[in-house]
């Protein structure tokens, strides 16, 4: 069938083994480029657009590309031209389902054998996060997960992460140690001064109480530091 350069390419037009949905089903979902993924969800494109155009079009709008969705609503979706509030609420869904997938990894109970085991429990939970979350791992003399705890939101600093905080929920679910977990929302996991000075802070008043600070970790996008590893604790 011959397209005229200015319609839009659409998808039963192309050869079977290039359309998204057949490729998925032939050759999995890892095979799909980002826009193939996306236009499957989106299913129809415009009379202008095809649903593969419009992915691309919609994946081009922040520089962040595919990162742009995991924060997007209903609200903002649904002004894209071509994207409706059923499509928005697809494109959102499908998003969630992977963020709890992400967060349904066992935590509790799950034993810590290295800096790793922290980054992948956590990586696709914390990596897209816009702020910074700094939390705690409670673990038990086995370093075993016994607890996960939130302890401030926002920049990090001495204010916000108080030993007491810290340690209150420590002391309250009998935690024999802790890991320090945060992410830094540039990408870049690299410690600053304030992460390794709020580090040693927590180690000071751990070893005073009786409670062992482990570990802290943080979490870049797709990659991780250990202060442990980087021989600064």
């Amino acid at each position: 069938m011959m397209v005229k350069p200015d319609q839009p390419i659409l998808i039963k037009t192309m050869a079977e083994s290039e359309r998204p949905r057949e490729k998925l089903v032939q050759n999995g979902a890892s095979s799909l480029s980002n826009a193939e993924l996306l236009a499957i969800l989106i299913r129809t494109g415009t009379k202008d657009v095809s649903a593969i155009e419009l992915a691309q079009r919609i994946l081009a709008m922040d520089q962040e590309g595919i990162k742009y969705l995991a924060d997007c609503t209903v609200q903002e979706l649904s002004k894209i031209k071509g994207i409706g509030t059923t499509k928005a609420c697809q494109i959102v869904s499908a998003i969630e389902i992977g963020r709890r997938i992400a967060k349904s990894a066992p935590l509790q109970s799950s034993q810590i054998t290295s800096p790793r085991d922290v980054a992948n429990m956590f990586m696709e939970e914390m990596r897209y996060y816009k702020k910074e979350y700094f939390k705690i791992l409670l673990m038990n003399t086995k370093n075993v997960i016994i607890a996960t705890e939130v302890i401030s939101i926002g920049n990090l600093n001495a204010s916000l992460v108080h030993p007491r905080e810290v340690f209150v929920r420590a002391i309250k679910k009998s935690a024999a140690a802790i890991i320090l977990l945060h992410n830094h929302p540039s990408g870049n996991p690299q410690p600053s001064q304030e992460d390794i000075s709020i580090t040693k802070r927590l180690i000071e008043a751990g070893a005073i109480i009786g409670i062992e600070v482990l570990d802290h970790i943080i979490i870049g996008d797709g990659c991780y530091k250990s202060l442990k590893e980087l021989s600064i604790i």
